[in-house]
């Protein structure tokens, strides 16, 4: 067991997704008991959702709702008051609806206000920190910010429940922050790329030793393989994790460096943007997160985030799903002639139109001049009329005229794009 975390992650694939399934009644009951979901999963038979087709049958929940239901919930006349929005089971005493209380509660951009149980390891960033070579033993410094947001307390309490020691660093301060590294021998880093790279670069400029530092867990920011061989350079290994403040750790990076072995405490589904719909293996499409924590029951939230499927294994024995990581935003709704298009629109078009597949809607021109464009996948010959009838779906859908262009299967990228801006700004 020392190369893993724990037995989990080399479990039998299919043992794996028994056990996930068997889960899922359970998760969806949690989250029909919160008001914010019990309205979506109305009429749904928690018991009968064992299986993906029937987990897929489930709304997603995404970002920009979660933030209007908070809006709503925290003002001065909400009845019930709640700053959640209807989603968390957990809170405090003023949260009347609440049954547990919270450990404590974040504030992110938006503000996005989010709640933290009190399970050991909570945000399951332990498995992460382990791929990343963290041991019981190690003194890790913790650069994440400790204020407002959770970024720190999810290393903290995953470094802590592997048995490390942490110094609760924070951010800025890069001189101190130095010193503590140097004189208290840190074997470990956690917190962006970008900062471990101006304490290094500060460290060769003042002329300061910090050998003992030898792996780091970074996240929060894009992580190039050219930042990854300049920190290898400098005797750091270091490794990522993809974690949001809604779910928490979701996939983590491992020493094969090939995409991100999933977290075993949460399923992950790729759908096409604007939709619920799963993508083929392989398919850029959104990370849509189902998390198995009753404290804050989040089914099929969509992340906004795009990656894909890698087919097979992870070559270090880890057998859970793997992803290749973040891939931009599948957030790419586009304002066209005062008008704004979005990703779900044109998933709309595709339904009304069952012998198309793909689509990508390319919008071009300079602004208050600007066209529309739908390029379509269509397999075999398509039916005459068929491009006049999309448009004409096209324009009843979003209120504007489009081109259409019927395109053949595979033609389109394969980069998760449903709305392409391709406009000038002058």
């Amino acid at each position: 067991m020392k190369d893993y975390f724990d037995a989990l992650e080399t479990r039998d694939p299919a043992a794996r997704e028994a056990a996930l399934m068997a889960a899922l009644p359970a998760q969806v009951a949690a989250a029909q008991a919160v008001p914010a979901l019990a309205g979506k999963l109305a009429g749904v038979d928690a018991r009968g959702v064992t299986g993906r087709a029937a987990l897929q049958a489930l709304p997603v929940t995404r970002k920009g709702e979660l933030l209007e239901r908070q809006q709503a919930g925290r003002r001065a006349d909400a009845a019930p008051w709640d700053p959640f929005g209807g989603f968390s089971a957990i809170g405090w005493r003023a949260m009347t609806t609440t049954r547990r209380a919270a450990q404590r509660v974040y504030q992110s951009p938006g503000p996005i206000y989010e709640p933290e149980g009190a399970a050991r390891d909570y945000w399951r960033t332990a498995r992460a920190l382990w791929a990343a070579g963290f041991r019981a033993g190690d003194l890790v410094h913790n650069s994440f910010s400790y204020h407002l947001t959770p970024g720190a307390w999810m290393m903290d309490n995953g470094a802590q429940a592997i048995g490390c020691t942490v110094f609760p660093g924070g951010v800025g301060n890069t001189e101190l922050q130095l010193q503590a590294i140097a004189e208290l021998r840190a074997d470990a880093y956690a917190g962006t790329p970008s900062f471990l790279r101006i304490l290094l670069e500060k460290a060769a400029e003042a002329g300061v030793a910090v050998p003992s530092l030898k792996k780091a867990l970074v996240s929060g920011e894009a992580f190039p393989p050219s930042l990854r061989d300049w920190l290898r350079e400098r005797g750091v290994q270091g490794y990522q994790a993809y974690a949001t403040a809604d779910v928490g750790t979701i996939a983590y990076e491992t020493a094969a460096r090939e995409g991100l072995v999933v977290d075993e405490g949460v399923i992950v589904e790729i759908v096409r943007p604007g939709t619920g719909s799963a993508v083929p293996e392989g398919e850029v499409g959104e990370v849509v997160v189902t998390v198995l924590t009753p404290d804050y029951p989040m089914v099929r939230f969509g992340t906004g985030d795009l990656s894909a499927v890698l087919p097979g294994a992870c070559p270090t024995g880890r057998t859970n799903q793997r992803i290749k990581g973040w891939m931009g935003r599948a957030d790419q709704t586009a304002t066209v002639r005062g008008m704004f298009v979005h990703p779900s629109q044109v998933a709309e078009v595709l339904r009304r139109h069952p012998e198309l597949s793909r689509a990508r809607l390319v919008v071009e021109g300079e602004m208050a001049s600007d066209r529309m464009t739908l390029e379509v996948e269509c397999a075999g010959a398509a039916p005459e009329g068929l491009a006049d009838a999309v448009a004409a779906s096209v324009r009843d859908i979003t209120k504007l005229r489009c081109d259409v262009q019927l395109v053949a299967p595979g033609s389109l990228p394969n980069d998760g794009k449903v709305i392409e801006d391709a406009r000038t700004y002058k």
